[in-house]
């Protein structure tokens, strides 16, 4: 706390007003970038994907569960994964409270991995979640919105994440994202938006709120204080995932 400069009320109201413009100015400019983000071009999906749910095989088109907008999110958890990345458990706690709200505006949210059903449900039964959660196992789904990578793609030294070229020593199997799609009244569906890495950020609410703490987040590297919500009292070591899979926790660079 030595850093920290006690002052007058007056002169505690000045830095506050000084702040308070460029917050304006960060919530203007957000306005106009989620203005850019609706204006942009959408792409047809031409590949028929089928998802394995606890409803049967279902297709992309039926994610959208009778709504004409899907989110999903890319969470990850591979095959023989024995727990989901730390990170986007952390987000995904975010999510169920807002379940009502996107589906009362015509869009559904579902997260989608590429392990099997069944290991999907265990670990969401682990976590205690009810939010939809499809398995992309045997498709090509994850690999064609560079969220999975094979080890003959990570061998060649350089995968595409985040829409540009990184180098395989930062990445792995499995990364996370989120993407948006469109359907339109003859049952046509388009890819509108994906973000990747620190893009989703503003889905966890707990970041947001951390922000406006006094100590702020109170990291050394992103979100290197994030376990997963059942281990906490056991300390377990908060950057990475289970040791059995050995994949980082990583939301790779930046937006």
């Amino acid at each position: 706390m030595e850093n920290y400069r006690i002052v007058s009320r007056e002169e505690w109201l000045t830095a506050r007003r000084a702040l308070l413009a460029k917050e304006k100015e960060a919530t203007h400019l957000r306005d106009a970038i989620n203005a850019q983000r609706l204006a942009m071009p959408w792409v047809k999906i031409e590949t028929d994907y089928v998802f394995d749910t606890p409803a049967g095989k279902k297709t992309l088109s039926d994610l959208f569960a009778g709504r004409s907008q899907l989110i999903v999110y890319h969470f990850m958890l591979g095959p023989g994964w024995t727990a989901g990345c730390p990170g986007c458990s952390f987000l995904a706690d975010h999510i169920e409270g807002a379940l009502p709200h996107l589906e009362h505006h015509d869009v559904t949210w579902t997260a989608v991995s590429r392990a099997p059903l069944a290991e999907i449900e265990a670990y969401k039964a682990r976590m205690g979640w009810h939010f939809p959660w499809a398995s992309s196992f045997g498709s090509d789904f994850n690999y064609d919105f560079h969220v999975s990578f094979t080890k003959e793609q990570l061998a060649k030294g350089k995968v595409e994440y985040n829409f540009t070229e990184m180098e395989a020593v930062h990445a792995a199997e499995e990364l996370p994202g989120l993407s948006a799609f469109i359907k339109d009244e003859t049952g046509n569906v388009f890819h509108s938006y994906s973000s990747y890495a620190r893009g989703p950020e503003e889905m966890i609410g707990t970041l947001m709120i951390l922000d406006r703490a006094p100590k702020g987040r109170n990291e050394e590297t992103t979100m290197d204080f994030v376990r997963r919500h059942d281990e906490y009292e056991n300390k377990r070591t908060a950057h990475s995932c289970a040791p059995e899979y050995r994949q980082p926790n990583r939301h790779i660079g930046e937006t």
